[in-house]
């Protein structure tokens, strides 16, 4: 048979018995719904989407970052849709690992730890040794996801067209441009060279600034391919966590105004930033110097917006409501017509009360929430890109409560929000 054609059939049958998946979730949880298990809508479907697995939980931790296209009650509801699945046995990752080489294990890696440390919709990770004697992590791609990926948005985006089509409204929102673009995001998190080449030019990045309090995992590249990306091993304690800190470190404070000294200067000269800053991402490293892991998901920004954005963040912290109404208004994307003066009125009130808000991260994702779906309220509609430095000041803000309350983000000399020089 032709090659081709056996390829096209062999993708064809499993796109089916994807889609028979997938009705059969479906189907289920509209039966439950029928014999009397009716949860709120947005918890229904939130459980839904993590029992279809990986697609579905990236679109659930979308709309959970994303409250400019989606109802609050979703957004709050999906903050929950958490990346951590069961994971797989080893035997299976390791038939990936003899695939992907195409050689003895043994020739590369002297030791694999059948125990995951982690396990993710994507991938899992498992802890190594090279024959070289190098500790070192293995991030293995699980087997049939990036089908899986592509058989389910593609069903996403036809579905997006048709509701677009029968509903022109939507078209504002751009419900198929918003799928295009997760699927686009999705499948470069699938190609663990473009990861290696992120970690890579962070490293560059820190040594051209001379930043050496700041490290990134070595990438192996002989022992990582398209769907294994061998690193090294960092050994260290999530950064939120105190106690540890105060074991490696005289002042807290200082390690936080590192990261995001660090984070900040990436911005501008670095191709893209780190776009997942939660703590767990944040290795305080025994030897007191700061790892920043995981560079599945960044983002790219222009330096105008940034500019834009530090204008907000300043009008924020000196409590000029009209500047961060105009600020608003210049980072986002509206149709209609906005008196400044009147969002300026009804941020001011939103500000108040936020001041009475518990620094926990679900409480932080609620600030999010609110600021944005203000905005929404008036029209306003945020790039995707704003909405990920959003969410990263709000990881900082939760940090400084932790670690350093008295801290100033603006009137600390220490920190630097721009470049100088």
């Amino acid at each position: 048979m032709n090659t081709n054609l056996f390829t096209s059939l062999q993708h064809g049958f499993k796109g089916a018995l994807r889609m028979a998946q997938t009705a059969r979730v479906v189907s289920g949880a509209g039966l439950g719904w029928v014999l009397g298990e009716r949860p709120p809508a947005p918890r229904l479907i939130r459980q839904t989407f993590e029992r279809l697995g990986a697609t579905y939980i990236k679109l659930g931790q979308f709309i959970a970052s994303s409250p400019s296209f989606f109802p609050a009650e979703y957004v709050e509801e999906f903050q929950l849709c958490l990346d951590q699945t069961d994971p797989l046995p080893y035997n299976i990752l390791e038939n990936v690992l003899r695939a992907e080489f195409g050689t003895k294990l043994n020739n590369i890696f002297a030791d694999i730890d059948s125990q995951p440390l982690a396990s993710a919709s994507i991938a899992q990770v498992h802890p190594a040794t090279l024959r070289s004697g190098e500790d070192v992590v293995i991030k293995i791609q699980k087997p049939g996801v990036r089908d899986i990926l592509l058989t389910d948005f593609n069903f996403l985006y036809v579905s997006a067209r048709i509701l677009e089509h029968l509903k022109p409204s939507l078209s504002w929102a751009s419900l198929s441009a918003i799928v295009a673009e997760i699927q686009k995001t999705m499948m470069e998190e699938c190609d663990f060279f473009r990861e290696a080449d992120n970690i890579r030019k962070f490293d560059t990045f820190l040594r051209q600034t001379g930043n050496d309090r700041v490290v990134v995992p070595k990438v192996y590249g002989h022992a990582s391919t398209l769907r294994v990306l061998t690193m090294e091993r960092l050994y260290g304690a999530p950064l939120t966590d105190l106690n540890i800190l105060r074991q490696r470190v005289s002042q807290p404070e200082d390690i936080l105004i590192t990261v995001m000294n660090t984070w900040f200067a990436s911005l501008m000269f670095c191709d893209f930033f780190h776009a997942d800053l939660h703590s767990g991402n944040l290795l305080v490293l025994d030897d007191g110097r700061i790892g920043f892991i995981d560079f599945g998901i960044v983002g790219r920004i222009a330096p105008a917006t940034w500019a834009a954005m530090i204008a907000l963040m300043e009008a924020i912290e000196e409590g000029d409501y009209q500047r961060i109404a105009e600020s608003m208004l210049t980072i986002g994307v509206t149709k209609e017509k906005i008196n400044p003066t009147q969002l300026a009125l009804d941020l001011r009130k939103l500000f108040g009360r936020l001041d009475d808000l518990d620094p926990a991260e679900n409480e932080i994702n609620s600030m999010m929430l609110e600021i944005i779906a203000l905005g929404e309220r008036y029209g306003l509609h945020f790039p995707r890109e704003f909405t990920l430095l959003l969410k990263q000041f709000l990881y900082f803000d939760r940090y400084i409560h932790i670690l350093a309350p008295d801290l100033d983000i603006f009137g600390d000399d220490r920190l630097s929000l721009l470049p100088t020089g």
